[in-house]
């Protein structure tokens, strides 16, 4: 009975076809998950928040972190990393500072990995969503 069940949940996901799309979209690109998954005001209301963020801790001279030397610049480079393209585009184009000079620095440099983190956790939620766990 329980082979059964395995059989019908894989059918099902097989019919669903490629499950990550909105996990990896979601990520590269914020608020991409709820936009394949035809959530456009969640996705709106994502994006907007995320990449607002992201430029506000910019524009704050916050510090993109692009190696670590200890431990918490490794927590700030996974924070960074959550925000996919916009953080390789940022670092692309030297944006961001290299050191914090200034106090907003400081406070830029927190908008910019909790901008990541909230990312993650949306491309999480799309991920979910698509999966069914959690309910349209």
């Amino acid at each position: 009975m329980a082979a059964e069940a395995n059989k019908s949940v894989s059918a099902q996901n097989e019919a669903q076809g490629f499950v990550y799309l909105p996990l990896i979209v979601g990520w590269l690109v914020p608020g991409g998950g709820h936009f394949l998954l035809r959530k456009w005001g969640r996705g709106a209301l994502l994006a907007t928040a995320i990449v607002g963020m992201f430029i506000t801790g910019l524009v704050m001279q916050g510090k993109l972190y692009a190696n670590a030397q200890d431990v918490l610049d490794m927590l700030g480079l996974a924070g960074d990393l959550g925000n996919g393209l916009l953080f390789f585009v940022a670092k692309a184009l030297n944006l961001g500072a290299d050191q914090v000079l200034v106090t907003t620095g400081d406070y830029g440099s927190k908008f910019i990995v909790v901008a990541g983190l909230l990312n993650v956790i949306a491309a999480v939620d799309a991920h979910n969503l698509r999966t069914g766990r959690k309910p349209l």
